[in-house]
């Protein structure tokens, strides 16, 4: 081989080392700005190559957008990117990327279901985060045939919803968001839950309906366990519940918003108002919390039978029904008291 046929080749070689190096940087560098923690996107389904790129971009992570278009176009990895919500963290390389986008590695989301709340409430809160919107869980939460096979009453799937913190994939449709969270309530319900259910005489959907009335009625966690003895007292000796949180539920429905009660809200004529019905209400009003479910499955043993609200918080429970009305009466001053200052 001659000089100039060396030199030929010499500097091929050096072009091709170049190249590779210049390939392996495109590809397994880091292709994603300086940040801290992670950044995320949402990718929905359909979605074109340009548009992800643009998605990547716009949140943040595409350092080049370019660099991620070739390499995507040269592997065709370009084709096997699916949808779903997806975090990175700095420094991740294009391949890093793109693998984590063709094989599915999504980021859960995390959903929060609130205690005591409305299910239109509960279901912008989920529609916030998840693909679906709130119109779509609240057509799943009044599904009977969903509710059928979940074992529910139908109408009454919402109460079954445990509060909690869940994760989802972002795509997971409304009813298997509701199959789930009815699948760790099933968890939950131990038998040793079942066991003292039985020992009251409530069936489990019994038990949910008077626990989402402690879950309105109070929201000091070391009262629960007494608020509902009352209202078993009271159901013990036949008296009627008389519980305000009925009477919101009713107002709630016929009003759409809870607010103060009048003396004329107590006549109000609803299924739901125990001023005017005996025993509990046909369901539950609310999804309850795991501390007022405990709060009747566990009640405080007492001979109290009616509690007042406290100026200062908390209620004030009574034997008798005189006593009730001296600690009503003293409620009331104060609160006019009090409007006076």
């Amino acid at each position: 081989m001659t000089r100039a046929q060396r030199i030929v080749v010499g500097g091929g070689l050096v072009v091709l080392l170049l190249v590779g190096v210049m390939a392996w940087g495109i590809a397994f560098a880091p292709n994603t700005p300086s940040f801290e923690g992670e950044r995320t996107v949402k990718l929905p389904p359909g979605s074109g190559f340009e548009a992800i790129t643009d998605s990547l971009e716009a949140a943040g992570v595409l350092a080049s957008p370019l660099t991620f278009q070739v390499v995507g176009t040269v592997t065709g990895w370009r084709r096997d990117i699916r949808a779903g919500h997806y975090a990175f963290a700095s420094g991740a390389s294009n391949v890093d990327l793109l693998n984590a986008l063709r094989t599915g590695r999504e980021a859960p989301i995390r959903v929060r279901i609130p205690a005591g709340t409305r299910p239109e409430a509960a279901a912008v809160t989920a529609a916030l985060e998840m693909r679906f919107t709130a119109d779509d869980l609240l057509t799943a939460l009044r599904d009977t045939t969903l509710a059928e096979a979940l074992d529910v009453p139908p109408g009454d799937l919402f109460p079954y919803l445990l509060p909690d913190t869940y994760h989802f994939s972002w795509l997971t449709s409304a009813p298997r968001v509701i199959r789930s969270i009815k699948q760790t309530f099933d968890a939950r319900w131990t038998d040793a839950w079942q066991a003292q259910a039985d020992s009251l005489g409530l069936s489990q959907h019994e038990v949910l309906t008077l626990a989402s009335i402690v879950e309105w009625e109070t929201g000091v966690e070391e009262e629960k366990a007494r608020v509902a003895g009352v209202y078993l007292n009271r159901l013990d000796r036949g008296m009627r519940l008389q519980a305000d949180p009925t009477v919101q539920y009713a107002l709630l429905e016929a009003e759409g918003q809870r607010r103060r009660l009048f003396f004329v809200d107590y006549d109000i004529d609803h299924p739901y108002n125990t001023y005017q019905i005996s025993g509990l209400p046909p369901g539950p009003l609310t999804n309850p919390s795991r501390a007022s479910i405990e709060a009747v499955l566990y009640p405080e043993t007492h001979d109290y039978l009616y509690f007042v609200a406290h100026i200062d918080g908390g209620h004030t429970f009574s034997r008798t029904l005189r006593e009730h009305n001296r600690a009503a009466r003293a409620f009331h001053e104060a609160m006019r008291e009090r409007r006076r200052q």
